[in-house]
């Protein structure tokens, strides 16, 4: 049903490609919100740029692991919650955000739904 939503269908990826975009696409997020931290509410040309570019690179690599056998609620998830465990590091890192035990313990929560996630996906119907 959905293939006839979004028109023919293309090449899908194969493999652990889909896997690599997808981890890639994760990284790419605490990248770009960093630079929009940085660009001081897109008051500053050039970091607003960088958040653009970043933004887009993280979505674009994050359309390229959708093509594979990936499904999408578990590479949404997966992207959001590394792009969430990388903005709270980079949080703590460059701009001296709280990393009280509290905090570290949510952050493990998230990586057990990640991994649960990665180990599952394979019993997901696609």
């Amino acid at each position: 049903m959905a293939k006839d939503i979004v028109g023919p269908e293309s090449k899908p990826i194969e493999g652990r490609r889909g896997w690599m975009f997808l981890v890639l696409a994760g990284m790419l997020e605490p990248v770009w919100i960093v630079s929009m931290k940085l660009s001081e509410g897109f008051t500053d040309v050039a970091w607003a740029t960088a958040t653009f570019i970043f933004l887009f690179g993280s979505m674009y690599l994050l359309a390229q692991a959708l093509r594979s056998k990936i499904p999408m609620g578990t590479a949404y998830s997966i992207w959001v919650g590394i792009g969430a465990i990388g903005a709270l590091i980079a949080g703590i890192l460059l701009f001296e955000e709280s990393s009280e035990m509290i905090r570290m313990g949510f952050v493990m929560l998230i990586i057990v739904g990640i991994v649960g996630l990665q180990v599952t996906s394979g019993k997901e119907k696609v």
